[in-house]
């Protein structure tokens, strides 16, 4: 393979040729594992940055300098070709983040970082080629912010390999703040493992020292941590974990076990299955003092080992992963197999965000409303429409009706509908009604 394939810069409309080095990087990756990639800084040039324009969300929320998404468009050539200029000529300057504290349920918050949009497509540029590289060397057991995965991916994997394979205990595992703890020396030793590059590293150490702007104005600089927000955050936590979690998995803890033992991860969300206690027992022993070692720390109070056989399923308990819960329970045609519903907690909180969502809309014009409703409620069975969670879903569904009936009934002093005229609303503007879509493969996101 030539090097220029893996170097090449490209030029301005030059998407082609950008496209070709990163196909020639994916190929070098996989066939050299300790192969260490020279020559990324250069690849940052209008090229990648024009790339990267059109995948950036045009709705997305400013960032400190406030210039949006249509104002950066106004002048596009120029402002990618200064940019690029900063770039080559080593004068680019991160911005500050913008935070801001997003509801979480029960009271508590997420920090959620805003980049300026010339940081969002220079990070873009930058996440595109470690994509490329780290594609290569993730492991089956990572499913999170990876192509042409999704949660949904990571659900039915994980959902056969329990009804097919020889598991009877879980390992519940949950890291506390794990974006805000990623230790950046750490996480930079990670990277050099596979970057000789230090312009192309100095950038990524230039996002991990960023100040914050915090919402009451003051500026605080990160010793640790990566904005969970930012566009570069989810390949650097995928290979943070790649490293801490995965890799350790595969080459130390199943070859010390005496049976079966499976890991099943969504970024910082993962849970392990073994097939003898005495092998969970020690994987749950050793994983606080492994995490420790990079920084992070569990959530003792949702960190446990539970019994999970098909045989014993009185003795059983549930889990819960990605939003779900897990259980044995028994097939139309009587067999034992597994079994998942929306968990309670993300019922309520997604119950609770339509509550807010209803409030703060009720006054719009029912012609505006519906459709926004309508693209929810669909989004919302996309991801929870499993066979087998029914009637959680109806569930949902006539809690819903119940809030909207309710405040849609406040939008004056008078009362606005009875049931029967909301119903027919209802029909009227053709809201969906609860379906299983497992068998459907678009994958759509949900807001609730």
């Amino acid at each position: 393979m030539k090097p220029a394939k893996e170097t090449s810069t490209g030029h301005a409309g030059s998407g082609k040729l950008m496209q070709t080095s990163l196909q020639g990087i994916a190929q070098k990756a996989k066939r050299l594992e300790k192969y260490r990639f020279r020559n990324l800084y250069r690849m940052l040039n209008k090229s990648s940055l024009a790339e990267a324009w059109k995948t950036n969300n045009k709705k997305a929320a400013a960032g400190v300098d406030k210039i949006t998404a249509k104002e950066f468009a106004k002048e596009l050539n120029q402002n990618l070709a200064n940019l690029a200029e900063q770039l080559v000529g080593k004068r680019y300057r991160a911005k500050l983040v913008r935070r801001v504290d997003i509801p979480k349920g029960e009271g508590k918050t997420r920090p959620l970082g805003i980049p300026a949009i010339a940081d969002k497509l220079v990070q873009s540029a930058a996440a595109r080629i470690l994509e490329t590289i780290y594609e290569q060397d993730f492991l089956a057991s990572s499913y999170g912010y990876r192509p042409k995965l999704s949660a949904h991916t990571a659900i039915k994997n994980l959902s056969k390999e329990l009804n097919f394979g020889d598991y009877s205990y879980i390992v519940e595992a949950d890291i506390k703040g794990f974006f805000q703890n990623i230790d950046h020396a750490w996480l930079i030793r990670m990277l050099e493992q596979r970057i000789d590059d230090q312009a192309f590293v100095g950038l990524i150490k230039k996002w991990l020292k960023a100040g914050i702007l915090k919402q009451d104005g003051e500026i605080e600089h990160p010793i640790t941590g990566s904005p969970q927000g930012g566009i570069i955050s989810p390949i650097l936590a995928n290979i943070y974990l790649h490293y801490v979690i995965d890799l350790w998995f595969e080459k130390i803890v199943k070859p010390h076990c005496e049976g079966e033992a499976y890991l099943c991860r969504y970024c910082d969300d993962f849970v392990c299955a073994f097939r003898y206690k005495e092998d969970a027992d020690k994987f749950y022993r050793s994983l606080p003092k492994r995490l420790e070692k990079f920084g992070l720390e569990l959530a003792e109070e949702k960190t446990q080992v539970i019994r999970f056989n098909r045989w014993l399923r009185e003795q059983s308990s549930s889990f819960e992963f990605l939003g779900l819960e897990f259980r044995w329970g028994t097939s139309r045609r009587g067999k034992t197999i597994i079994t998942r519903r929306t968990a309670r907690k993300r019922l309520r909180k997604s119950l609770a965000n339509f509550k807010a969502w209803c409030k703060e809309n009720r006054n719009k014009r029912l012609r505006r409303l519906f459709p926004e409703l309508n693209s929810k409620l669909r989004g919302y069975y996309n991801y929870y429409g499993l066979i087998g969670n029914a009637e959680s879903l109806k569930i949902f569904y006539g809690q819903v009706m119940k809030i909207l009936y309710k405040w849609l009934n406040r939008r004056s002093q008078r009362k606005s509908f009875d049931w029967d005229e909301f119903n027919k609303v209802l029909k009227r503007y053709g809201v969906p009604t609860p379906r299983i879509m497992e068998t459907n493969q678009k994958q759509l996101s949900f807001e609730f």
